[in-house]
């Protein structure tokens, strides 16, 4: 685990009346609102005094410009009274602190941008944010919001926690904890999820306490037919949420696309789309979070693939006859298919799942090149092409295992090299 500061997130459901939940709604918009207008003050001060200036293209005197004119986290902050008290009285209604996160956030934008510039990537410059873009805002420090109830749970008490949170300008709301918040408090954000609202709180931990050593471990390929394939012979399958619930989210997402934007029926479909969404999106985390847990907790050391998950599912190049022109069959409606099935069971998700829990567990995870996990043979290690259609690996050696399991076995000796001298383990034994 990364040095430093430990956080942990705590969602639970919110249930507000209808007065706090107006003033919530006031928030979300006045929050793009600043961002939007310190976006645009700070392009402004760039080019009325920086590049509209005669020795603009002189890079030495548009870098003294630049930090001379430049405007930056701390002026903007220091507007925000005059601009809440003579400028614009409705910001009254919101929590200095909220926008003062909210200039905060456009600054990281910001830095993260001129980062780019300098790494010779895409700049990605920040762009204005659109009506009902903004789902969230959040209090910084403890300033602004109070439990009113002690959150800690009796130890004779099971189940859920009722406590009442109070918000600056927004009221008293009841708050449903179905765990302890553990750890010393630090943010708050409120999230609005289609008809719902959640409050997050981020808590500082302490050195967590590693689990108690295994001496087993294991190697873990992510398939197709599964969700995934261990070393071991043992299989997870995959729910499929998304392909389960396809047809009725393409249905909701068509009946949103034809209403009239801004309009009561347009607003009317995107909560029932949202509200379907979170129905998908919920089981899946919860299947993701008890497979990685699975896992943690029995193995001490697990081998995967350093899979690029965003390469995988990339649409492929199209196919063109240099003489006539005319497109050949490049597979993309296979490909699509497959890549359906691969952003469905979220494998980038589950990895970051699984890597987490590990650092917290005292586990270790182990990456192995990914290249021709598919095609080698756990027991002699030859290699023989296979195709996406064979399931099954069969060689002249003897061996003949499910294709997932034989990847799973040559991942796990593949990582095998690395665990020497670690510990003594079946894989170093």
């Amino acid at each position: 685990m990364r040095t430093g500061i430990r956080r942990k997130a705590f969602k639970d459901r919110m249930y507000p009346t209808k007065a706090p939940e107006q003033n919530r709604f006031l928030v979300l918009n006045r929050g793009p609102e600043r961002y939007n207008a310190a976006v645009q003050e700070r392009r402004d001060a760039y080019e009325l005094m920086v590049k509209r200036h005669p020795s603009y293209y002189d890079p030495h005197t548009r870098k003294e410009l630049t930090k001379a004119h430049a405007i930056k986290y701390s002026a903007q902050q220091n507007a925000l009274p005059e601009i809440k008290h003579e400028i614009r009285p409705e910001y009254e209604e919101v929590a200095a602190h909220v926008l003062q996160e909210v200039l905060k956030r456009l600054d990281q934008a910001f830095q993260a941008s001129f980062r780019r510039i300098r790494e010779g990537q895409t700049p990605g410059y920040p762009r204005f944010q659109g009506q009902g873009r903004s789902s969230s805002f959040t209090y910084p420090d403890k300033a602004g919001w109070k439990l009113l109830d002690d959150p800690t749970r009796p130890p004779h008490k099971k189940g859920i926690v009722k406590v009442r949170l109070q918000l600056s300008t927004s009221g008293t709301v009841k708050l449903q904890l179905h765990r302890d918040l553990l750890g010393k408090m630090k943010t708050l954000t409120i999230k609005q999820e289609a008809d719902q609202w959640d409050a997050v709180f981020s808590c500082q931990q302490d050195k967590p306490e590693p689990l108690p050593v295994s001496y087993e471990d294991i190697g873990s390929d992510r398939g197709i037919t599964h969700f995934a394939a261990l070393s071991t012979g043992e299989f997870s399958e995959s729910p499929k949420y998304d392909r389960k619930a396809e047809k009725k989210i393409n249905a909701l997402q068509q009946a949103k696309d034809r209403t009239m934007p801004r309009s009561h029926r347009r607003k009317k479909a995107a909560k029932a789309l949202g509200k379907a969404s979170r129905k998908v999106r919920n089981p899946r985390q919860d299947f993701l979070h008890t497979q990685s847990r699975k896992l943690v907790k029995r193995y001490q050391i697990i081998a995967r693939e350093k899979l690029q998950t965003e390469h995988l599912v990339q649409r492929p190049k199209p196919k063109q006859d240099e003489t006539t022109g005319q497109y050949f069959p490049n597979a993309a409606a296979a490909k699509a298919g497959f890549n359906t099935s691969m952003t469905d069971a979220r494998w980038a998700t589950f990895a970051e799942m699984l890597r987490v829990k590990a650092a917290w567990a005292g586990r270790e995870i182990v990456f192995v090149h990914p290249n021709y996990t598919s095609h080698m043979c756990p027991t002699w290690g030859t290699r023989r092409p296979k195709t996406l259609e064979e399931r099954w690996h069969s060689c002249t050696c003897g061996c003949e295992l499910e294709r997932d399991t034989a990847s799973a076995k040559v991942i796990f000796d593949l990582g095998k090299p690395t665990l020497a001298g670690a510990r003594p383990t079946l894989a170093t034994v």
